[in-house]
């Protein structure tokens, strides 16, 4: 090993995950949306998932963050999607909150762990990214957030990530095959999906890590 390029192995948690995704912290994000256009249809709730690196190099899924978002004015919501993904945002129960509101909630916590992991910014992580990333950016300029925690552009997708490791895209298969659980009744959480996510996205790396090895590693 070259004395300029550390072993991540070999590093703190927190300052190896910097090292691991060159000074990126992913990030695992999921949305509900009331539809499939990210300019017109409403952000109904989010979830981020703090991904973190043990002392042997290992990710492994931390805490996660959510909000219901309210729709934005103008918005639309397709009933499909409701009845894919069960929410009713007018349910009175229902907690939830502006997007500038339900933004800053979610990405206060991402901040401080981009602090405390030396990292620079972090950067998405969804099951086909390009969705939730649209969905948040949109949301983001919306609510006119100058401080975006996120990669604008940059992320991880696991559905080509697992599509390379198991031979499956679809979030549900690739886990099985990757002999881990799924509950399908409790799909379409913004919250359960993101959490399945990041336990795929850190089983694919730490395989990686363990079989072909750590970049930088000689």
């Amino acid at each position: 090993m070259s004395e300029d390029a550390p072993n991540s192995a070999t590093l703190s948690g927190a300052m190896g995950i910097a090292h691991r995704f060159r000074s990126f912290l992913p990030v695992v994000v999921d949305v509900e949306t009331g539809g499939l256009n990210h300019q017109t249809d409403a952000l109904l709730q989010i979830a981020a998932v703090i991904v973190r690196m043990d002392d042997a190099g290992r990710l492994y899924r931390a805490e996660t963050h959510s909000c219901h978002v309210k729709p934005f004015e103008g918005a639309n919501i397709d009933p499909k999607s409701l009845e894919i993904n069960g929410i009713r945002p007018d349910h009175p129960l229902r907690i939830a909150y502006g997007e500038q509101d339900a933004l800053g909630r979610v990405f206060k916590p991402i901040r401080q762990e981009v602090r405390d992991t030396g990292c620079t910014r972090a950067i998405l992580v969804g099951h086909n990214a390009t969705f939730d990333l649209n969905f948040l950016n949109a949301a983001v300029d919306r609510a006119g957030i100058r401080r975006n925690p996120f990669h604008p552009f940059g992320s991880f997708d696991t559905a080509t990530l697992a599509g390379l490791a198991f031979g499956q895209t679809v979030l549900a298969k690739a886990l099985r095959t990757a002999g881990m659980g799924w509950n399908g009744e409790e799909a379409h959480s913004a919250v359960y999906d993101a959490e399945k996510t990041a336990d795929l996205f850190c089983e694919i790396v730490n395989r990686w890590d363990m079989h072909i090895g750590v970049p930088g590693r000689e």
